[in-house]
């Protein structure tokens, strides 16, 4: 128990390091880049409503919060005391909003599209990599890696053009944008799932390819186990452990990463609002989004990382957790064990 703790106690520690250095960078970035919110809402006035309305507003907002002339680096040191209290401040563009209460209520709605999309990836990759592992090197095994790569290349906006094209433009089924109903999450699903399925589906492959080589699926075979139940109860089942890995990194790659498909099909999302602050350089919340996805990913990782030392005793043992119970725990699991 003490080695786990000790183990969970460094993965933390690095935690909030990287978060403090992805902080830092994204601030210096910003504060490096030409340009700020005041003087593009100048040069966009009429075609945006804050605009129109001047950046008094804003900058009252800023001086309420900072003060006037303040150096940089404390008002760095300012955001990084309100990010831990969960309080990023108002937002430039939304100056009603505070950053966080933009984050709690667009962060759902992305989270909800990077979760269908892993479920409608696993649905597609579980049959299609089981399919391909077991006619290795047959024109059937070529065709469907062929697809699948040809899945795995292609961009997301471009998946999300080509289904505008057919479902809107073609067959007029589908709504190109919006976020009013169960159809309007059709497409923004699909579009994210093409990758995603594309490489889960060779993560199943060549796992099962690697789960049938093992003595324990010979041994079944040589004790007269039909067919189905070998590769589902002891290659599939063993098979699954590895996805764990890439499940979860996935998963929170997708939350944080449906920028273009918000965009393009219009659905408020924070990654809609991330565009939308980047474009008009709301320093608020482009810091506090950034520093929120990076929450999201090395959370996940971890978890992740927890998650498999529970499922295979060798990440146990390599991880520091604490001692092994017997040799056994950091060797594979015998055939005996196995059956």
């Amino acid at each position: 128990m003490f080695g786990f703790a000790a183990y969970l106690g460094r993965r933390l520690l690095r935690l909030v390091v990287s978060l403090v250095a992805v902080s830092l960078i994204t601030f210096v970035l910003l504060q490096l880049a030409p340009g700020n919110f005041a003087d593009i809402q100048r040069i966009s006035s009429g075609a945006s409503t804050i605009g129109s309305a001047g950046t008094e507003d804003v900058a009252n907002a800023f001086k309420a919060r900072y003060g006037a002339d303040v150096p940089v680096w404390k008002q760095y040191l300012i955001f990084m005391k309100g990010a831990v209290t969960w309080d990023f401040g108002p937002s430039y563009k939304y100056p009603t909003l505070d950053v966080q209460e933009i984050i709690a209520k667009a962060f759902p709605v992305s989270a909800t599209l990077a979760l269908l999309s892993v479920l409608l990836a696993l649905l597609i990759a579980l049959p299609v990599g089981v399919f391909a592992a077991l006619r290795q090197n047959s024109p059937a095994d070529h065709g469907t890696m062929f697809l699948v790569t040809l899945g795995h290349a292609l961009p997301g906006f471009l998946s999300a053009a080509f289904l505008v094209l057919l479902f809107t433009a073609t067959l007029h089924v589908l709504p190109s944008s919006g976020f009013t109903g169960p159809r309007n999450l059709v497409m923004p699903v699909l579009a994210l799932a093409v990758g995603p399925a594309a490489v889960l589906a060779r993560y199943v492959r060549s796992s099962m390819l690697e789960t049938l080589r093992e003595e324990y699926v010979t041994a079944a075979y040589a004790k007269g186990g039909p067919r189905r139940t070998v590769i589902v109860r002891h290659a599939l089942r063993n098979s699954l452990i590895p996805l764990v890995t890439v499940v979860g990194p996935l998963l929170a790659g997708l939350m944080t990463g449906t920028v273009f498909i918000e965009a393009l099909f219009r659905i408020p999302g924070l990654g809609l609002y991330f565009a939308t602050a980047a474009a008009s350089r709301d320093m608020p919340l482009l810091m506090g989004s950034t520093l929120f996805f990076a929450v999201i990913l090395m959370v996940t990782n971890l978890l992740v990382d927890l998650v498999y030392g529970v499922l295979d005793p060798r990440i146990r043992a390599e991880g520091g957790w604490g001692r092994s119970r017997s040799r056994k725990a950091s060797q594979r699991i015998s055939p005996q064990e196995a059956l």
